[in-house]
């Protein structure tokens, strides 16, 4: 079964039919779920999916984009809710720049950033790492936290060159990889998926953004990592069932389930 290890099923975008939509992934082949948070307002979210559905587990951070609502007591929550069982990951967390283009906007980034890297080995727990035109710093941070002791993680959306993936899977990291690859000019992740061992490779969709081809611009969704897998599939010279299966035991190592 595939294991999604990146979803937002509390986007809004699943409000009208998320029950349907999560009721129907095992008849789609896929076996697990991670629903990672993004935003303050997501901690709750995420904490009824897990809830909810068995299938379904979760990743509890504060994405780059929300830094400026994260207070002590923001933090204190996400040490909260990462007791639950399902608790498997803090994410996402990590660095953008792409909206954000002051000095201090970055520093802030930075700060909510390691507060959340802190959390994530206090509670010997994966990262999952945004980064988006932050290459630099988030390598410098995630290089210095990984060296002090840390309990692995995944570059989530991975969309940097060879040379950056190589220093991530040196350090014993996964490349969480989605719809991306299967678009025609994403010939550096294609570089990338074909460098870097399956064996630090995971399965991702990012729903309900980064839909794969055929449905780009779409509404994504769990059940279009066939798609992602045959892609992976043609760039190893392997088959499907073995990307599924390969991810799947990835996944289940890392997150510890």
């Amino acid at each position: 079964m595939i294991f999604e290890t990146h979803a937002h099923y509390d986007d809004e975008a699943f409000d009208s039919d998320r029950e349907a939509l999560l009721s129907s992934m095992e008849s789609g082949g896929i076996g697990a779920i991670v629903n990672v948070c993004a935003s303050v307002d997501g901690l709750d979210r995420t904490a009824a999916l897990m809830e909810k559905y068995p299938f379904i587990y979760g990743a509890i951070g504060i994405h780059p984009d929300d830094a400026p609502l994260v207070t002590d007591a923001v933090l204190d929550k996400i040490r909260s809710l990462l007791t639950h069982e399902k608790a498997v990951a803090v994410g996402e967390i990590g660095l953008d720049y792409y909206w954000h283009k002051e000095e201090e906007e970055h520093l802030l980034q930075q700060n909510v950033f390691r507060a959340q890297m802190d959390i994530a080995r206090e509670e010997k727990l994966p990262f999952m790492i945004h980064s988006r035109e932050a290459a630099r710093d988030t390598l410098a941070i995630v290089k210095e936290y990984v060296q002090g002791g840390m309990y692995g993680g995944i570059l989530h959306c991975f969309s940097y060159g060879r040379e950056m993936a190589e220093e991530y899977l040196n350090m014993g990291l996964y490349l969480g990889i989605g719809g991306v690859v299967t678009f025609k000019n994403a010939r550096k992740l294609k570089e990338v998926v074909e460098y870097a061992p399956l064996s630090q490779l995971v399965l991702e969709t990012d729903s309900p953004y980064l839909a794969p081809e055929p449905y780009r611009g779409k509404r994504n969704s769990s059940q279009n990592l066939p798609y992602v897998a045959e892609a992976i599939a043609r760039i190893k010279g392997i088959t499907p069932e073995e990307v599924i299966s390969r991810t799947e035991e990835n996944a289940r190592k890392l997150l510890g389930l």
